[in-house]
């Protein structure tokens, strides 16, 4: 295996901008628990890093980030350890398998191919999750504003309802027991796509909120948990094979330990229906990013003609700009909850004082 074609040359403007992508990736992953691996991945092949390594590099740091993001999050009460755990065997296997795929892609068709393959991932799976989070997140808003308590979806209530002996569990984000038999395979989904593509929070965070019942803090907390279990595997696999960039990691991970702990903050702050919102808004932002590079790609391969130089130049800019304004906006949602969450405690705390001291006085 020739590394040399795999890894890219870094200079320093490289190098500030992968620090900035970790972190706001950090920002995204604390604040919905999703890993922010769909922040990351593009980010990094954005400026032409191999669809493979990107995916392999983003995991080797995601472990680390995870630990510190769940253990943050852990004594605000938001992970439920036991259902991180049981995902996570599950996940396992999933990463093992999807490993396998990738790898395969790699050999057979070269990075173009790895890249085509990641590229569409993102763009089905960011079409199709982004879009009902954030019909879902509109739903959520409303319902809180007409004071309307946040049900548990139909299939939820369904799951739970299913008692199977020897396979029931207590989770306590569900508030219920759960049969580990429907985990199993939300677990393996969750893997196989961490490690096709380094991002499992689609499906992970989505499946505890609407499948199992979890509320929306405690399932991104507890998907952190479900990352670390994943990474460290997923790290170890690719590393193997020699597709992990240490460099990247690193740099990734620098910027990614100072955001997730200002994420993992801020959903101290929000609603439930604002972390879906951001994780709605990033990924159909990401999505056209990388929807523009997947004629690159095909054009590489032969399955389409031949695009010419400047439109090749003029695809990647664009995508590398929308990635920028894709950053760029999830940061500043995030920043504006999280600066009027701070607002609005520290009014109530001076309520609390002026109340108190009117209280003393009497």
């Amino acid at each position: 295996m020739d590394l040399i074609t795999n890894f890219i040359d870094l200079n320093w403007m490289n190098v500030m901008y992968l620090f900035f992508v970790g972190f706001v990736g950090g920002l995204v992953s604390g604040f919905i628990g999703s890993g922010g691996a769909f922040v990351l991945t593009p980010g990094m092949m954005s400026i032409g890093v191999p669809g493979l390594v990107a995916v392999a590099s983003n995991m080797c740091h995601k472990f680390p980030k995870a630990l510190v993001g769940a253990m943050k999050r852990a004594k605000f009460g938001q992970v439920d350890v036991k259902l991180g755990l049981v995902l996570g065997a599950s996940a396992e296997a999933g990463v093992l398998f999807g490993a396998h795929i990738q790898e395969h892609i790699k050999k057979t068709f070269g990075d173009a191919g790895s890249n085509l393959y990641v590229s569409m991932a993102f763009v089905i799976v960011l079409g199709i999750v982004g879009t009902y989070v954030l019909l879902d997140a509109m739903k959520t808003k409303n319902n809180e504003l007409t004071n309307k308590p946040e049900t548990v979806t139909k299939i939820a209530k369904w799951v739970q309802s299913i008692n199977i002996p020897g396979t029931m569990v207590y989770f306590r984000s569900l508030g219920t027991k759960v049969s580990v038999l429907f985990t199993i395979p939300l677990g393996f989904a969750t893997g196989m796509l961490a490690a096709t593509i380094a991002v499992g929070g689609f499906i992970g965070v989505p499946a505890m909120i609407y499948i199992l019942g979890a509320p929306a803090i405690m399932a991104s907390a507890t998907e952190l948990v479900i990352a670390f279990v994943m990474g460290l595997v997923g790290s170890f696999k690719y590393a193997m094979g020699g597709f992990v960039d240490i460099r990247l990691a690193m740099i990734i991970l620098a910027g990614s330990l100072f955001g997730v702990q200002l994420g993992a903050i801020g959903t101290t702050y929000v609603k439930d229906y604002m972390i879906k919102i951001v994780m709605s808004v990033i990924m159909l932002v990401v999505l056209l990013s990388r929807a523009l590079m997947v004629p690159v790609y095909l054009s590489q391969l032969g399955v389409i003609s031949s695009l010419s130089n400047n439109m090749i130049t003029v695809l990647k800019t664009t995508s590398f700009i929308i990635m920028i304004a894709a950053l760029l906006t999830g940061a500043l949602i995030i920043a504006v909850a999280l600066f009027k969450g701070l607002r609005q405690e520290k009014r109530i705390q001076r309520a609390e004082e002026i109340s108190s001291s009117v209280t003393s006085r009497i």
